[in-house]
C-alpha cells in the first residue's frame, strides 16, 4: 500500500486520542515517524456530586469526528492528500465505562470516568462477598485489586442504579464498552453494523478479562454479577477491525487500538523486557515490560496487557504503577482555589522559590492508587504558616507527584528484581523542566524526555501502521537511542533525599 502513495511524506497514518480533558486526531510520517499536523479539541468533565466525574458520550464522539474533519483541512493547507493517509490507529482514556442502547444508538448513561470515586459502596460490598473479605481476590486471574478505579465497579453501579441500564439488559438491547468500543462502534456504522469490540489493553482495565486465557472470565463475570452478552469482542492491538463509515476519511482502515497508557509504552519504544515509562498527564502511569511474563505483584502494583501486536502474536504484559491525581492537581489550584491563573504557570511560580518551606501536598482527591489502594483516603495540605506564599504550595504540588512516582518505582523495583538504571517519560508536564529535574532528585536515577512529545497518539499510529494488511510502520526499525531527548540527572546527595522522604512519609 505503501507503494501507492504520491506524497512528499510517503504514507501517513492517522492517530485518534481521546484523553480525558481533551481529544486529538493526529497524522504522523510512517517512515520517519515525524509529527505532520492534528487539531485538539479540549472538553470539560461534570461533576454532579461529590466524588463523581462524568462526560457525555456523544461529545466525546462529536469531537473525534470534528478532529479528524479539521486536521483533513489542515492538510490541505500544507498540500498533501488526505489520500496519503493509509490507516488510523486509536487511544483512549482507560476504564472510563459507556453503555448504550443497541438499536438507538443512545447512551443510557454518561460515562463514569476512570477517577470517578461514587462505587465506594459497591467496592465494600464486593470485597464483604470475597473470600477472606481480601480485595486481591480476583487478581490472580486479572491482574487487579477490587477498587473504585476499575470498569466492573462502575457497570455494577449502572446496573444497580439506573433503572434504564437495567431494563435495556433484559430487553436485550444495552451494549457496554470502555470509550475505544464506544468509538469504534460508531465510527464504523452504530446501528448499522458497527462492531462492538475491544483491545486486549482496554479489556484487561476492566477487571472482567483474564490476563492468562486474554477473553472474558465467566467466574469473574458471575462474581460481579454481570451478563456477559452486553461486553464487547477482544480482539489484538493490531489489525485491521474495520473502516470509517463516514467522513472526509470514509473507508480508511481502523487497524490499530491501546488504552492510553500502553500506547505510551510503544510509543516510547519498550519492547524489551526491563524498560518503563511513567506519564504525566492527568494522572500519573508508570508502566514496566515484563514481557510475556504475567508478574503478579506483591507490592501494590497491577498487572496488566502492555500490548498484542495482531492475533497470532503472543501478549505483552506490564506491572503498572497508578496515581489518580497528577496535572489534574494544577487544574485543582486553578479552578478550585483561584492560585494559578493557568496550569501552564507551574514552573514560573515553583521556580519562584527554593523549596516548599515544609509545605506538603498530598492530592488524594479520589483516594490513593497504587501502592496504597486506599479508597477512604482524602487530600492534605499541611505546613502551612505565615510565611507560606502561593509559590510554596504549587512547588509542593509538584513535589507531590514526584514523591507518588518514586513509591511506584520503589514497589516495581522489590518486584521485578533489578532496578531501574532510567526513567523515561511522556505526558503534558513533562515541558516542566523543574518538575522533572525534582522526579531525578527524588528517584535518584536519570530522567529521560523524548523530543518526540506525542508518544501516546505516536504508539497509536505505530500499531495501526504495522498491522498486517496495511504494513507501512517497521517496528523493528524503530530504535530508541536514536531519538532525540533531554536527560535531568539527579542533584541532590542521598542524605537530603532520604530526609524528604522520611518527612513526607509522616505527613500522608
Amino acid at each position: 500500500m505503501a507503494s501507492e502513495v504520491k506524497g512528499r511524506f510517503g504514507p501517513l497514518v492517522g492517530a485518534i486520542d481521546q484523553g480525558t480533558s481533551s481529544t486529538r486526531f493526529m497524522v504522523f510520517a510512517a517512515r520517519t515517524s515525524e509529527l505532520i499536523t492534528f487539531h485538539q479539541i479540549a472538553f470539560k468533565s461534570k461533576l454532579p456530586r461529590e466524588g463523581w466525574v462524568e462526560q457525555d458520550p456523544k461529545e466525546l464522539l462529536a469531537t473525534v469526528n470534528e478532529c479528524i474533519a479539521k486536521t483533513v483541512e489542515n492538510l490541505k493547507g500544507l498540500d498533501i492528500s488526505a489520500a496519503d493517509i493509509v490507516a488510523t490507529g486509536l487511544t483512549n482514556q482507560r476504564e472510563t465505562t459507556v453503555v448504550w442502547d443497541s438499536k438507538t444508538g443512545e447512551p443510557l448513561y454518561n460515562t463514569i470516568v476512570w477517577n470517578d470515586a461514587r462505587t465506594t459502596v459497591t467496592v465494600d460490598q464486593m470485597i464483604a462477598k470475597a473470600p477472606g473479605h481480601s480485595a486481591d481476590y480476583l487478581k490472580p486471574l486479572c491482574g487487579l485489586p477490587i477498587s473504585t478505579y476499575f470498569s466492573a465497579l462502575k457497570l455494577r453501579w449502572l446496573l444497580d442504579n439506573v433503572a434504564s441500564v437495567k431494563k435495556a439488559v433484559e430487553e436485550k438491547r444495552c451494549l457496554f464498552g470502555t470509550v475505544d468500543s464506544w468509538l469504534i462502534w460508531n465510527l464504523t456504522g452504530g446501528t448499522d453494523g458497527g462492531l462492538h469490540i475491544t483491545d486486549v489493553t482496554n479489556a484487561s482495565r476492566t477487571m472482567l478479562m483474564n490476563i492468562h486465557t486474554l477473553q472474558w472470565d465467566v467466574s469473574i463475570c458471575k462474581f460481579f454479577n454481570i451478563p456477559m452478552e452486553i461486553l464487547p469482542e477482544i480482539r489484538s492491538s493490531s489489525e485491521i477491525y474495520g473502516y470509517l463509515r463516514d467522513g472526509p476519511l470514509k473507508g480508511l482502515p481502523i487497524s490499530g487500538c491501546l488504552g492510553d497508557q500502553q500506547a505510551a509504552l510503544v510509543g516510547q519504544l519498550c519492547f524489551k523486557q526491563g524498560q518503563a515509562k511513567n506519564t504525566y498527564g492527568t494522572g500519573c502511569f508508570l508502566l514496566y515490560n515484563t514481557g510475556t511474563n504475567i508478574v503478579q505483584s506483591q507490592h501494590g502494583l497491577l498487572t496488566t496487557v502492555g500490548y498484542k501486536f495482531g492475533p497470532k502474536s503472543p501478549a505483552v504484559y506490564a506491572l503498572e504503577g497508578s496515581v489518580a491525581v497528577a496535572g489534574a492537581s494544577a487544574t485543582w489550584l486553578r479552578d478550585n482555589m483561584g492560585i494559578l491563573q493557568d496550569v501552564t504557570d507551574t514552573e514560573t511560580l515553583a521556580s519562584s522559590v527554593e523549596d516548599t518551606a515544609d509545605v506538603y501536598f498530598v492530592p488524594a482527591f479520589s483516594g490513593l492508587f497504587a501502592p496504597y489502594w486506599r479508597k477512604d483516603a482524602r487530600g492534605a495540605l499541611c505546613g502551612l504558616t505565615h510565611y507560606t506564599r502561593k509559590a510554596h504550595i504549587v512547588r509542593a504540588a509538584l513535589e507531590s507527584i514526584c514523591y507518588q512516582t518514586r513509591d511506584i518505582l520503589e514497589a516495581m523495583n522489590k518486584d521485578s528484581g533489578i532496578p531501574l538504571s532510567l526513567l523515561q517519560v511522556d505526558g503534558g508536564m513533562t515541558s516542566n523542566n523543574l518538575m522533572m529535574q525534582l522526579q531525578a532528585d527524588l528517584v535518584g536515577i536519570k530522567v529521560v524526555r523524548p523530543s518526540m512529545a506525542e508518544t501516546t497518539a505516536l504508539g497509536a499510529a505505530m500499531a495501526a501502521g504495522s498491522a498486517e494488511g496495511i504494513g507501512v510502520w517497521d517496528l523493528a526499525r524503530e530504535n530508541p537511542e536514536t531519538v532525540g531527548s533531554d536527560h535531568f540527572h539527579p542533584s541532590v546527595s542521598e542524605d537530603g533525599k532520604s530526609h524528604c522522604f522520611q518527612y513526607i512519609c509522616d505527613h500522608s
